[in-house]
């Protein structure tokens, strides 16, 4: 396939000479010519491990090249990888001067172009930046139509320095974010027999994958580190420490806790971190990651108490009271500081949930619900049907499997506010509203 990658940077270095060395005709493309005299003398214009053998065989084969043109390049590409630097501005925001002056010469270009090339962004762009501004800006500089004359799709790099061509290589994933069918078939040959799931999807959830990844990585460093300073302070071994955490892939390091949803409750999470918290505040320890766990928790509740306000809806029913489904623990209860907060507004409410309820009969619960919780006790139902006959507004608790019929089982006129994604709906003002999808 012939390929031309703008930008002779970081990932566009590594990409253009893991793509010759796959046997594709490669062109590299960058305004700085020294890069590309670099480049065509066989030499690596990065700093990184291996690189630099591969472009020096793959120029001396013939299929790897450098050019400051773009517009020859593109003319003859059958993909255009734009690899582009999306520096950030002082206030955080990225400047993406580069990304537009390529699109205007890629479209430029595409008026000459004979067939229907795709034009693949591999640099980092934050979500909605290729449907409001790359794809606009190749249309209005070429005059032909996305989708149609042309194919886009977006293709995140997940390169680390220092190990970048084993990571091109040996993927932990590859992702596709296609505007056509068509165009991200042809993005996907690129990566047949590469050992790693290849996850199509949409351009924006491309786009913003990217951004959960790098944030999720900074995140885990500065767990690591807070973490760090509290044994230190305690005079553990943090390493030691950290090295059994890892070692739990069913809990720690896994999917588990890790999809968007309400707040989370029960006996442990929020006392043994309040717990952690006090032991590093005797200890002056500061913990600022640490610290805004409850507080992003507890903004959790308020989006909930905010949403159902915003329907409303005077009449209001809960299905899922327990802080998880299976359990009649109410202690820490997200959806119990919902529905007190509800109460306090002057909603009319009716609660169901099957465990609490056989709970209320006997067992540790029976005291909390009659003398902590005394006034919610009393608007607790025996059933769905009840909660459904009531309310005008439901809100879905907790994922317990009896709920999942009941979007079906809705009114007209009702709505239904999901705080574990019991469907796959996506939020539709008076209809369906998911907490945070």
């Amino acid at each position: 396939m012939k390929i031309s990658v703008l930008g002779l940077g970081y990932v566009g270095t590594v990409v253009a000479g893991c793509l010759a060395r796959a046997g594709h005709e490669v062109i590299g493309i960058d305004a700085e010519a020294r890069k590309v005299e670099l480049v065509n003398a066989g030499k690596s214009p990065i700093i990184e491990k291996e690189i630099g053998q591969i472009i020096e065989r793959e120029v001396g084969a013939g299929r790897l090249s450098a050019s400051t043109e773009v517009g020859v390049a593109v003319e003859q590409s059958d993909l255009i990888l734009v690899c582009v630097g999306t520096p950030s501005r002082g206030n955080g925001d990225i400047d993406l001067k580069h990304v537009r002056r390529v699109c205007e010469q890629i479209g430029t270009a595409l008026r000459s172009h004979p067939g229907a090339p795709v034009v693949v962004v591999r640099s980092t762009l934050p979500p909605g930046t290729t449907r409001e501004l790359v794809i606009p800006t190749l249309e209005a500089s070429s005059g032909r139509h996305a989708g149609t004359d042309f194919g886009v799709c977006v293709n995140p790099e997940f390169l680390r320095e220092g190990t970048a061509v084993h990571d091109y290589l040996d993927p932990p994933k590859t992702v596709i974010g296609e505007l056509t069918r068509a165009s991200g078939n042809l993005l996907a040959s690129l990566y047949a027999g590469v050992p790693a799931p290849l996850i199509r999807t949409d351009i924006e959830t491309a786009e913003m994958v990217k951004y959960a990844d790098n944030a999720w990585h900074a995140l885990k460093v500065g767990f690591a580190n807070e973490i760090g300073n509290v044994c230190k302070a305690l005079e553990i071994d943090s390493h030691s420490v950290m090295d059994i955490f890892c070692q739990d892939l069913k809990l720690n390091l896994s999917s588990y806790y890790l999809k968007p949803g309400f707040a989370f409750g029960g006996s442990c999470l929020p006392k043994d971190l309040r717990a952690l918290l006090h032991r590093a505040k005797s200890l002056d320890v500061s913990l600022p990651i640490l610290s805004s766990i409850l507080p992003s928790n507890a903004l959790q509740v308020e989006r909930a108490v905010g949403a159902v306000i915003e329907q409303g809806n005077r009449k209001v029913g809960i299905l899922g009271f327990s802080f998880k489904a299976g359990s009649d623990d109410l202690r820490d209860s997200p959806v119990v500081e919902l529905t007190e907060r509800l109460l306090g507004k002057g909603f009319d409410l009716r609660v169901y949930d099957s465990n609490v309820r056989m709970a209320s009969i006997h067992g540790a619960n029976r005291d909390y619900i009659l003398n902590r919780i005394p006034h919610i006790s009393g608007l607790m139902v025996s059933t769905i049907d009840e909660v459904l006959e009531h309310a005008d507004t439901i809100v879905i608790g907790n994922a317990a499997p009896e709920f999942r019929d009941v979007p079906r089982r809705l009114g007209l006129r009702q709505t239904l506010i999901d705080l574990v994604r019991v469907c796959d709906s996506r939020s539709a003002a008076g209809v369906y509203e998911g907490i945070c999808w």
